[in-house]
C-alpha cells in the first residue's frame, strides 16, 4: 500500500468520523466538577463554538426572579424571607428555560443538578419534554491544584484584571505591580472557606458522579492544563461518545 493510498484512505475516515459528528453530536450536557475545575469557561467556549446555549443555574434563576415568571415570582418570595429555593421551584424554572427556542438544539447546563435527588428530578423532566440527557462531563482537577487555583486568584486594583499568584507569569504580576496596582484577595478565597466549599461539593456532588456513571453518561476529562488543552479534551470526548451511539 503507497504512502498517498494510506493517506487518502486516513482522509475518508476522517471525513465519516467528522459527518457522524455534525449529525450527532451530543449536545445535551451536564457541566460537572468542582469549584475551580473551569466549568464556566468550558461552558461559554462549548456555547460559541457550538451554538448552544449554556444555562447556569444562577443566572436563570436571577433572570426568573427579575422577569417575575411564575416559578421565578415564587423563587422570589422565599428569598424575601432568607431562605432557599427548593429544589422543585428551581426545577420550574429549568423547565421555563428549557421551553424557551434558543434550546432547540440542545444546551449545556451548568450548576445544576448538584445532588442526586436533582439528577433524578432533572431526567424526569428532561424525559417528559422528550430531550433525554446526552452526556455528563466532569472536569476532573487534582485538590491541591483546586486549591492553588482558588486561594492563589487576585485582583489588580489597578486593571481589575483576575490573575493568579500560582499561576500567572512573573511578569503578568508585575505589570500590576509596576503600574501601581495591588494584588487584591477577595475575601472568601481564603483557605477555610475554600475547603468548605470543597467539602461539601464531595459530600453533595460526588453521588452525582456516580449516578452518571451508572447510567452509562459519564465522560471524565482531564482539566488539568490550558483552556485550549481542556477544551480539545472535551471536544475528542464528545466525538468518541457520539460515534458509539
Amino acid at each position: 500500500m503507497s504512502v498517498a493510498y494510506a493517506a487518502a484512505q486516513r482522509a475518508v475516515r476522517q471525513a465519516q468520523t467528522n459527518q457522524i459528528f455534525q449529525r450527532d453530536y451530543v449536545m445535551r450536557i451536564v457541566l460537572l466538577g468542582a469549584p475551580g475545575s473551569g466549568k464556566g469557561t468550558q461552558a461559554k467556549k462549548l456555547m460559541s463554538e457550538r451554538n448552544i446555549p449554556q444555562i447556569s443555574s444562577g443566572d436563570i434563576l436571577r433572570e426568573a426572579v427579575a422577569s417575575g415568571t411564575r416559578f421565578g415570582q415564587q423563587a422570589k418570595d422565599i428569598i424575601d424571607t432568607g431562605h432557599l429555593v427548593s429544589d422543585d421551584i428551581m426545577l420550574g424554572i429549568i423547565s421555563e428555560r428549557l421551553a424557551q427556542p434558543d434550546v432547540a438544539d440542545g444546551f449545556i447546563l451548568d450548576g445544576f443538578p448538584r445532588t442526586q435527588k436533582q439528577a433524578l428530578d432533572l431526567e424526569d423532566l428532561l424525559d417528559q419534554l422528550g430531550v433525554p440527557l446526552d452526556a455528563a462531563i466532569l472536569l476532573d482537577v487534582k485538590f491541591d491544584i483546586l486549591m492553588k487555583r482558588l486561594t492563589g486568584r487576585r485582583i489588580c486594583s489597578q486593571t481589575g484584571k483576575l490573575l493568579n499568584v500560582y499561576f500567572s507569569s512573573a511578569e503578568e504580576l508585575e505589570e500590576c505591580t509596576d503600574a501601581g496596582g495591588e494584588l487584591v484577595q477577595r475575601k472568601d478565597d481564603n483557605e477555610e472557606v475554600i475547603g468548605s466549599r470543597l467539602a461539601v461539593y464531595r459530600s453533595q456532588t460526588e453521588p452525582v458522579i456516580a449516578y452518571y456513571r451508572s447510567r452509562g453518561k459519564l465522560l471524565t476529562v482531564d482539566a488539568e492544563g490550558t483552556i485550549e488543552e481542556i477544551y480539545e479534551r472535551i471536544n475528542a470526548a464528545l466525538s468518541q461518545a457520539t460515534i458509539r451511539k
